[in-house]
C-alpha cells in the first residue's frame, strides 16, 4: 500500500513513543533481584516475565490512544485486528533469556507491515540507550543527542564475514548441520545476541545472521532495519522472511549467496 510523507512522519513519530515507553517499562524491572518469570513451554525453557507483559501493555494503550484503526500482532497478547492494513508487530523484549540473565544483548522490537512485510522498524536496546531505525527513507543509529546514518558493509567472501546465530543448536539437527557447515567456511562465528546482532548488521559490524524457528514478531522490526541500511533478509530458500522461520539476513548480497547455497545444499 501507498503511504504518503505526511502519514509516514506520523507513523515514524508513534513508533518512537512505542520504544520510548517500552523503555521504561523494561528498565523498570532489568537487573531487579526479584523478577517474576514463567515458563510458556512444558519440555523445555521459554519465559515470560511481567517485563514483557508490561512493556506490550504500554505500546498497545499508546497504538490505541493514536493509531486506533491499525491492526496489532505482540507477542504475549496475540493479534488485534485493523481496518488501515497497516499492522504493528511487537516483540516487547527480544531475547527474554538474556534479560533474566542481565545481560545487555535483549531488545525491543517494533514493525510495521503494509502487507507483505514491514516498512519501517525499530530495534531498541533500553539499557544501553541504543536505538536502531529503518524504514521510509531513514536508516539511523541513535543513542541520546548522537546520530549515526546506518550503512552495512561490503563482504564478498565468506572467509571475510563474521558469523552470528541466538542458539549453537540451530533448531534441528539438519538445519544445525547446515548452520555449522556455513560456520566453518566463516572466519569467526559467535552466539547468543538475538536481535541485536541484526542491528550490527546494519551498523557494518556484523556479515551474517542465521536462525530458525522463529516468528514474525522476532523477525519484522530486525527486517526493517537491516534492509534500510542495504542488505539482505531471506527465508533459506530466498524468499520473504517477514512471517518467521529459517532466516538469512546479511549485508552484503554476495556473501548471503554464498551461505544460501550452502544451507540448501546440507538441509
Amino acid at each position: 500500500m501507498e503511504i504518503g510523507k505526511a502519514e509516514q512522519q506520523e507513523l515514524m513519530a508513534v513508533a518512537h513513543q512505542l520504544a520510548d515507553v517500552a523503555r521504561i517499562e523494561t528498565l523498570k524491572y532489568f537487573r531487579q533481584p526479584v523478577l517474576d518469570v514463567s515458563n510458556k513451554e512444558l519440555e523445555s525453557f521459554d519465559p515470560v516475565t511481567e517485563a514483557d507483559r508490561a512493556s506490550e501493555r504500554a505500546m498497545r494503550d499508546i497504538l490505541a490512544k493514536h493509531r486506533p484503526d491499525d491492526g496489532i500482532l505482540g507477542e504475549e497478547f496475540g493479534t488485534q485486528a485493523g481496518t488501515s492494513g497497516l499492522t504493528w508487530v511487537l516483540d516487547p523484549i527480544d531475547g527474554t533469556r538474556a534479560y533474566i540473565s542481565g545481560t545487555a544483548s535483549w531488545g525491543v522490537l517494533i514493525g510495521l507491515d503494509a502487507g507483505d512485510g514491514p516498512v519501517f522498524g525499530i530495534v531498541d536496546q533500553p539499557f544501553t540507550g541504543e536505538r536502531f531505525i529503518g524504514g521510509f527513507g531513514v536508516s539511523e543509529w541513535l543513542r541520546g543527542d548522537e546520530k549515526r546514518t546506518m550503512q552495512t558493509r561490503e563482504c564478498a567472501a565468506l572467509a571475510d564475514a563474521i558469523l552470528y546465530t541466538t542458539f549453537p543448536e540451530v533448531g534441528t539437527k539438519a538445519e544445525g548441520a547446515a548452520f555449522r557447515a556455513v560456520s566453518k567456511q566463516c572466519k569467526l562465528t559467535r552466539y547468543g545476541l538475538d536481535c541485536y546482532a541484526y542491528a550490527l548488521i546494519g551498523l557494518g559490524m556484523v556479515d551474517l545472521v542465521i536462525e530458525s524457528g522463529l516468528l514474525a514478531y522476532d523477525v519484522q522490526g530486525p527486517i526493517a532495519v537491516v534492509e534500510a541500511a542495504g542488505g539482505i533478509v531471506t527465508n533459506w530458500q530466498g524468499g520473504p522472511a517477514h512471517n518467521g522461520g529459517q532466516i538469512i539476513a546479511a549485508g552484503d548480497a554476495r556473501v548471503h549467496a554464498a551461505a544460501m547455497e550452502i544451507l540448501n545444499n546440507v538441509v
